[in-house]
């Protein structure tokens, strides 16, 4: 069924529209803000646990993720009843932070199973790009782009470094690619 729209119908559908994206645009930098504090902290808690404390199972802060995900998912349902309606835009967004998590997930399993965590941060640190970057192009947010590109050439940093030193470029890559975008998406004016 087509509906023939006035002029000034179609205008504010369109301004609707716009409306609803700024919003979601605002309540996005929750997710960037929640994840990259969460693994900005655990990488830092990490290397000190690792270099300086020299505790053997430095690996365990990575459980702090575990709760991150689950305030993500409740946060994401109420917001969904909150809004009552999806937007082509948080769609889009949801579907490919979930592409990157379950790739998180699964590069976790290969690494434990096989080649081991001295070569991991490369690998997290594209990843980390791969999704601000895309992030950044769907929302046409130049911040998020940068953090992208920056996270590319920090990954590409981390393999001429050692391991305990990576978990500090990681840190630098989620300053650059989650927080500071995050910070930025909130306080814009849109």
């Amino acid at each position: 069924m087509s509906e023939n729209f006035s002029p000034q119908q179609s205008l504010q559908l369109i301004q609707t529209m716009i409306e609803r994206t700024k919003t979601n645009l605002r309540e996005n930098s929750f997710y960037f803000l929640l994840w990259g504090w969460v693994t900005f902290g655990a990488v830092l808690t990490q290397f000190f646990l690792k270099v300086v404390l020299e505790y053997r199972h430095h690996y365990l802060v990575w459980l702090v993720t575990i709760i991150a995900l689950v305030i993500t998912i409740i946060y994401g349902n109420r917001q969904n009843k909150k809004q009552g309606y999806k937007t082509y835009l948080g769609e889009s967004m949801g579907n490919l932070w979930m592409g990157i998590g379950i790739s998180f997930f699964i590069l976790t399993i290969i690494i434990s199973a096989g080649i081991g965590w001295l070569h991991a941060w490369p690998f997290f640190i594209l990843f980390y790009g791969l999704g601000t970057f895309t992030s950044g192009k769907i929302i046409q947010f130049k911040p998020l782009v940068v953090g992208g590109i920056i996270c590319w050439l920090l990954a590409i940093t981390c393999v001429f470094v050692q391991y305990d030193y990576q978990l500090l470029i990681a840190a630098a890559a989620i300053l650059s690619s989650y927080i500071i975008p995050g910070y930025l998406i909130k306080s814009k004016h849109l």
